[in-house]
């Protein structure tokens, strides 16, 4: 009776195993919800880097995807559906969303994929201890000023004047931009000119000053964020105006841009599944240190070069990540 009385015994024990398995797998699913400026979908490599981590979307995991696209309204009642919806972690696709999201809870945890000064706007306490429920990427864009204009004058040597339309002053984010980048430029002999850009309606501004100015170039700092739509939008007037610009994220090359260097945002999101991947196993925001970019993409436009009669020098082109011809 020895053999049969373990054989009930071992069997039972891997009833009882399978049996709290089956319970962990029919109980709450996370919820996830994201922000995005614009978009009608999921970015691709943040759903790959779940999937890298062994999620899958209505398995063991659930988004919640809210676009701003074609809306005029702010990012409150996004938020506030999201809560409804009690989401287990907001990813906040940039800053303007992440700083909605933290002033609409302080309890769910909250995943920025890229903020150019999260310290500077409030929404960690540091980058190594955010101290709060916010943590994720920053995208270093402060620091990426002087970078964006060696380029531009390695492309246009005669360059001494450059304008930067962006957020109005009072952004930490732009303001800290702008101040990093006047040492350098003054290093390369070229002028900067601040131009603020709320909305589309400022478009046409940028390029009345550009003339005023005798711009021979652009830093565009609109954030990438901005909906596709009005993306395009800026690029046709840029193309327009026959003015090389440089922007910090390719889906400005998406719309048609001529160069973009910054962060790589691929490479930014499968790092923002990461952090959901570890505040979903229990770690806390408050504790998780926010990263800084570590992997840059150089992207150069050659059809865009072309429609502005624009020719890029072979030792630029051979350092880019990406040529679309």
């Amino acid at each position: 009776m020895r053999k049969p009385t373990l054989f009930f015994l071992l069997a039972t024990i891997v009833l009882t195993t399978v049996s709290l398995a089956a319970a962990q797998q029919t109980g709450k699913i996370p919820r996830i919800g994201f922000l995005a400026g614009g978009g009608s979908a999921l970015p691709e490599a943040f759903v790959k880097g779940l999937g890298d981590l062994g999620y899958a979307n209505g398995k063991n995991i659930t988004f919640e995807y809210r676009s701003r696209e074609g809306r005029t309204d702010g990012w409150s009642d996004l938020i506030a559906e999201l809560i409804r919806l009690k989401v287990d972690i907001i990813v906040a696709d940039g800053s303007g969303p992440a700083v909605a999201a933290k002033n609409a809870t302080n309890t769910i945890p909250i995943v920025m994929t890229s903020s150019t000064d999260p310290v500077g706007i409030g929404l960690v306490a540091s980058l190594a201890r955010p101290g709060g429920n916010v943590t994720g990427l920053s995208s270093v864009s402060g620091e990426l000023g002087g970078k964006l204009l060696e380029i531009l004058k390695e492309i246009i040597p005669k360059l001494s004047r450059v304008v930067i339309p962006g957020p109005p002053p009072g952004s930490s984010a732009q303001d800290l931009f702008i101040k990093e980048t006047e040492l350098p430029a003054r290093a390369l002999k070229v002028q900067v000119t601040r131009v603020a850009v709320r909305g589309v309606e400022d478009y046409e501004n940028i390029f009345r000053v550009a003339t005023k100015e005798r711009a021979q170039a652009l830093v565009v700092r609109i954030p990438p964020s901005t909906p596709p739509e009005q993306r395009k939008q800026f690029v046709e007037l840029v193309t327009k105006h026959r003015l090389p610009a440089i922007y910090q994220a390719t889906n400005w090359i998406d719309a048609g841009g001529l160069i973009s260097y910054g962060a790589d945002r691929n490479f930014q999101f499968q790092r923002t599944a990461v952090y959901v991947d570890k505040i979903l196993k229990g770690a806390k925001p408050a504790n998780l240190p926010v990263e800084q970019p570590t992997k840059f993409e150089f992207v150069i436009n050659l059809k865009a070069a072309k429609q502005i009669g624009l020719t890029i020098p072979p030792n630029v082109l051979v350092r880019a990540d990406k040529v679309i011809r």
